[in-house]
């Protein structure tokens, strides 16, 4: 059996349109689907009382006008937090997703997701997979999702939940390891996520005989990340889809190749 039949758009909106909108927010969703994005790469972990919640960070400082860390908020209580306001004054307001929330507009919008098992330190990657993958799984087709994570625990029991054919796994490198092929093996997996200026052309090179999906995190400049459309990257994941958008538009436009065909 092969993987889902998941057609990747070359460009995924990273924690949806994060430099429109607050990140990893129901409205950083709809602006990215707003400015022609099919699919985003948002963040999964747990509350206190194990409610899967769209988040980032290990604690609250950063994205909302609250302090502390997420692990010890209970549903209840990360509901009393503004997540937007730290990003603009028209985002007043806005409150955490829940997954089930979220999930429930990626349908609404037909959007596809790359989401993140988020293992921040000190946390349970088997919880985590838990409570989150039968609610995936349930809610979108295996065509819309692509489940990645730097937490290879996390991933061998994704792995444990659905067979390939039905669930698509993604691995998460910084910098590419030597064993990165072993590592993706190991997992069935559908897709290698690197950062960007880390890439070797040679190993995406192997990656591409070896059959996998490059999706490159997080390429915010698209001139500088040109050339590495002709190594075989399938997407660039991006604070700027807008942006991203506009240039090889206009790259196309001009006859060069700038983009792989989507």
């Amino acid at each position: 059996m092969t993987h889902p039949a998941i057609s990747v758009p070359t460009l995924i909106a990273h924690r949806g349109y994060s430099a429109a909108a607050p990140e990893n927010t129901l409205t950083a969703v709809r602006e990215a689907q707003q400015a022609g994005a099919t699919w985003v790469e948002l963040d999964v972990q747990l509350l206190k009382d194990d409610t899967p919640v769209i988040w980032h960070d290990s604690d609250v400082s950063r994205c909302s006008d609250g302090r502390g860390e997420l692990a010890n908020l209970t549903w209840q209580q990360a509901q009393q937090l503004d997540v937007g306001r730290w990003f603009g004054d028209r985002f007043a307001g806005e409150k955490m997703a829940s997954l089930e929330a979220m999930l429930s507009l990626l349908n609404e919008l037909e959007m596809g997701v790359n989401l993140e098992i988020k293992v921040n330190k000190g946390r349970d990657p088997i919880r985590l997979v838990d409570e989150v993958l039968p609610v995936v799984l349930e809610a979108l087709p295996p065509e819309r999702v692509v489940i990645s994570s730097f937490d290879s625990t996390a991933l061998v029991h994704c792995r444990h939940h659905a067979p390939k054919e039905a669930l698509a796994l993604g691995v998460l490198f910084g910098s590419v390891p030597k064993h990165w092929r072993e590592q993706c093996e190991a997992v069935q997996a559908f897709s290698i996520h690197p950062h960007w200026p880390r890439l070797k052309q040679t190993q995406a090179a192997a990656m591409c005989r070896d059959g996998y999906q490059i999706l490159c995190y997080t390429a915010n400049d698209p001139s500088a990340f040109a050339s590495r459309w002709s190594w075989g990257v399938t997407s660039a994941i991006t604070d700027e889809p807008a942006a991203f958008k506009r240039y090889l538009d206009n790259r196309q436009r001009a006859g060069q190749s700038a983009q792989p065909a989507t």
